[in-house]
């Protein structure tokens, strides 16, 4: 092929021995030369087009001279005519693709195509001592005949380019079954033996097709003297570095012994581009070559990334500016390194990466040539989002199930989502509601400085007041409980393998119940303990470890998460206990409809407070029931399946039906506190709601039913738990 002295391509090789050990015939050790070749980068993104020119010939003085032989007396019926046509087959490349490559290149685009070119080309020969005795003989030819004129050929055969019979007879029989007029006892034209020709060559098994007449007794024998391609007997490929041996051994495997078809070697070729097109990477096959002894030589141009730079861009003007992000605390997110050869499909996955940070508005990756290396420099577009500063909202809590303004809470936030430059987060907010209060501080690295396993830490301090009612409610008029907790620690998390990430941590935690009044009390209203250590406060020391795997991150994808919380007693007074959780979901598409299944449960071993018992019913549990209604224990399972559809642009309609047990472990819970409220410890509900679309989530409004006959609005903000 056509070759740009400018570009160089540096590559190891994959070689096919040409005595491949059985049973396999193929084997590809990896070389460890470095094989360099010279071709044009813009090869790597031209879609080159299979095509076949023919030229074409004058051959009206020949056949007006066979025409005429026809109605004459020849001296000798063994003599031979002179050389009708020769044909020829050559691998190229198109000069039309050659010119746009700069072109294409520009628009950094990659259409899989082969690069295998079959091009034919037609020449009329004669032999030298005829010569004189045709041109003698055609002073007396009507010049007004043409190749259009028909000339009676009694015979047509295939033979060698010597003129004898082909030892394989099949490839005869596959020369003669690509033949279209040419047929025994029929007239035929010039253009008719052309196409014929260029139908032998089309077949794919020959390198060369030579139609030749010949004067026998019985009238004019027209012979294709053909000569086959060799045998395939081996592969060199060069500059695959990317593409797996096997494949190569897969593609070409059936034709090891065979005679090299052309036409099958093309759809090889198309068949290993495509391969590189789906994956995205910036490569295919730029030359072939059949090397003497059988052996096929592939050259494969694969556009490795040179260099991998940041360019930062005004948010306004969207000209180059100076940005606030360390160029380093992107480059590391990349899965994309130098030495790669380039991956469109990579690129994107790392834009996504890039976003995923939060600290970018947009990302663009833009490759660019790099000069005339052969290779591609890779430049990242990215415009910075604002640091962060003062937010304030609101939600709903769910543990407050009364009251003019019950569940409200109000928030307000002071967050920085890029401290120094590093995508480091500090976020220090302050909740309060009716009876809710949470102070927390949280300072986050994403990743670690110097860890390669993308590992981040989390510091966390919180001091927070919740609403005792899920597993204490039920206390006399005028009187609630509330569970204080403070709260210090760090937690650790990393990804594991895709789609799965695991968390890790270290806490400590104080905490205490209060009354209406904020006094400390350590028995409710029914005389159950409320702390285990029969203390005003408990204290543990807990190590948490999380997996968690997730589908495509949308909430009805596929999601599998499972923790454990151990109690470390490293004093005697801390509580020692174990938890574990686990939660399950599944999404199905039913045409329009979706089908979502959800099951979680867990089981506390060991000395634990009963406000840390599993509260069952409500919003996020079971709904028709109020928040802890259903029961609390040491054991619990709730499951859940709902069918959603859409109604009208945002809003969607859903059906449910929810069920939760405490698996009969409300009474091991210290003081039976399910027990002495008189819950039922298992319980189902059923309903129907809408659900809206908003910038806080979806805004669920579901109306309920519950095996005690009761019904219920439930409202919530985000999916369920």
């Amino acid at each position: 092929m056509p070759q740009n002295d400018g570009v160089r391509f540096t590559s190891s090789s994959l070689k096919m021995p040409l005595n491949p050990p059985k049973p396999s015939p193929f084997n590809f050790p990896f070389g460890s030369q470095i094989a360099k070749t010279r071709n044009s980068l813009a090869q790597l993104v031209d879609s080159v087009r299979t095509r076949s020119e023919f030229k074409q010939f004058d051959f009206s003085r020949f056949w007006n001279r066979l025409a005429e032989s026809t109605h004459s007396a020849f001296p000798s019926r063994d003599r031979r005519s002179s050389l009708l046509c020769s044909a020829s087959l050559s691998l190229t490349r198109s000069a039309e693709s050659a010119q746009s490559e700069d072109k294409q290149y520009e628009r950094l685009l990659f259409v899989p195509k082969s690069a295998l070119l079959c091009s034919a080309s037609l020449a009329l020969t004669r032999a030298a001592d005829e010569s004189a005795s045709s041109s003698s003989s055609q002073k007396g030819l009507n010049p007004g005949r043409s190749d259009e004129e028909r000339v009676l050929i009694s015979e047509v055969l295939v033979r060698n380019k010597d003129g004898e019979e082909l030892e394989r007879k099949d490839l005869e029989m596959e020369a003669l079954q690509a033949l279209k007029a040419s047929r025994d006892n029929s007239a035929l034209t010039v253009r008719e033996v052309q196409e014929d020709v260029h139908r032998i060559i089309y077949s794919g098994y020959f390198q060369s097709c030579i139609p030749v007449a010949m004067d026998t007794r019985d009238g004019i024998r027209l012979v294709f003297q053909v000569e086959p391609n060799q045998e395939f007997q081996g592969l060199v490929c060069d500059g695959a570095n990317v593409l797996p041996a096997k494949f190569l051994e897969d593609a070409f495997r059936d034709g090891y012994g065979k005679v090299i078809n052309l036409r099958r070697l093309d759809e090889a070729i198309t068949s290993i581009n495509k391969w590189y097109a789906e994956r995205g990477f910036f490569a295919l096959v730029s030359d072939v070559e059949i090397l003497s002894g059988g052996i096929l030589r592939l050259q494969v141009s694969e556009a490795e990334v040179n260099n991998i730079s940041i360019r930062f861009l005004d948010r306004k003007t969207g000209e180059p500016t100076t940005g606030k992000t360390k160029p380093e605390t992107i480059l590391r997110q990349l899965t994309t390194k130098k030495g790669q050869v380039y991956s469109i499909l990579q690129a994107k996955r790392d834009v996504d990466t890039v976003l995923t940070m939060g600290i970018m508005e947009d990302v663009s990756i833009i490759p660019q040539p790099a000069g005339d290396t052969g290779k591609v420099d890779m430049v990242m577009n990215v415009v910075e989002r604002p640091n962060g500063g003062f937010s304030a909202g609101g939600g709903i809590s769910s543990g407050i199930t009364s009251g003019p303004l019950s569940g409200l809470i109000g928030s307000f936030a002071y967050s920085h989502r890029n401290v120094l430059g590093r995508s480091q987060k500090l976020n220090i907010s302050l909740e309060r509601g009716q009876i809710d209060s949470i102070f927390r501080i949280n300072y986050t690295d994403p990743w670690i400085e110097g860890d390669d396993k993308r590992t981040s830490r989390t510091i966390m301090v919180q001091n927070s007041r919740t609403p005792g009612t899920l597993v204490h409610g039920d206390q006399p008029a005028g009187s609630s409980l509330t569970i204080g907790r403070v709260t210090a620690g760090i937690e650790f998390s990393q990804p594991i393998r895709p789609k799965w990430s695991g968390t890790s941590g270290l806490f400590f935690q104080h905490a205490g119940v209060y009354d209406e009044k904020g006094d400390p009390v350590i028995k409710d209203h029914f005389s159950s303990p409320l702390t285990a250590s029969g203390k005003i406060h408990d204290n543990m020391l807990l190590a948490k470890f999380e997996s968690v795997y997730t589908g495509s991150g949308d909430h009805g994808s596929s999601m599998f998460a499972v923790s454990m919380e151990q109690g470390l007693p490293v004093l005697s007074e801390w509580l020692s206990f174990n938890r574990v959780n686990a939660r399950a979901r599944k999404g199905v598409e039913i045409g329009p409809a979706r089908l979502l299944l959800s099951l979680s449960g867990g089981h506390v071993v060991g000395n634990f407070p009963p406000h840390e018992a599993f509260a069952i019913g409500g919003t996020n549990s079971v709904r028709g029931y109020e928040e802890g209604d259903v029961g609390s224990g040491r054991s619990y399972a709730v499951g859940c399946g709902e069918i959603s559809f859409p109604m009208l642009g945002p809003v969607e309609g859903v059906c449910f039906a929810d069920y939760g047990t405490d698996l009969g472990s409300g009474p091991t819970v210290l003081g039976d506190p399910a027990g002495a409220r008189l819950k039922p410890g298992s319980g189902y509900g059923y309903g129907f709601g809408i659900r809206v679309d908003s910038p806080l989530g979806p805004l669920r409004l579901e109306y309920a039913f519950n095996d005690k006959h009761a019904k219920r609005f439930h409202f919530g903000v985000g999916h369920r738990n």
